[in-house]
């Protein structure tokens, strides 16, 4: 069980990795580190401007290396230290990889006092796809072919 102790050191590593980012001018000021068993299992930071990535989050980034180090694309026996409150798509990405529990620093006001105000994306994404601002059209002509392809999958994974 980690202590308070743990807890701080993992969360001061997630801040030097944001501040690696910025110094280096790889990335933005994020840094995350997964842990597992009380030790650091994976770590990394914002790299979006150096990969030329909108996806490369330091959530993302860092989940990434942790599945490939654990070999696993479950990470329920693992937590996250991030120094902000995840993006929408980082938090989405905590979820698939079923990441126990979520610790964070900065609480959402910090990040858009910083510049990076995410209520905009989390408030649209609350609502049904058809109000949202993001325009969304389904295009039924293919929707068999679509069906098909996700009843392969099933299929293959021995459903029905």
């Amino acid at each position: 069980m980690a202590t308070q102790a743990d807890h701080e050191r993992f969360m001061r590593r997630a801040i030097e990795l944001a501040y690696e980012a910025m110094e280096s001018g790889k990335g933005r000021p994020f840094g995350a580190v997964v842990v597992r068993d009380n030790e650091i299992v994976a770590e990394g930071h914002n790299e979006v401007p150096h990969r030329m990535d909108i996806t490369a989050h330091a959530e993302t980034v860092t989940l990434g290396r942790a599945t490939q180090a654990l070999n696993s694309l479950d990470l329920s026996d693992c937590d996250i230290y991030v120094n902000g409150v995840p993006c929408p798509m980082c938090m989405t990405a905590i979820y698939w990889s079923k990441i126990r529990k979520l610790y964070y620093a900065c609480p959402s006001a910090d990040g858009v006092a910083a510049g990076f105000d995410d209520s905009v994306m989390y408030a649209d994404l609350a609502k049904p796809l058809h109000e949202r601002e993001l325009p969304a059209e389904q295009v039924t002509a293919v929707l068999d072919e679509a069906r098909a392809c996700y009843a392969a999958w099933r299929a293959r994974q021995g459903g029905e």
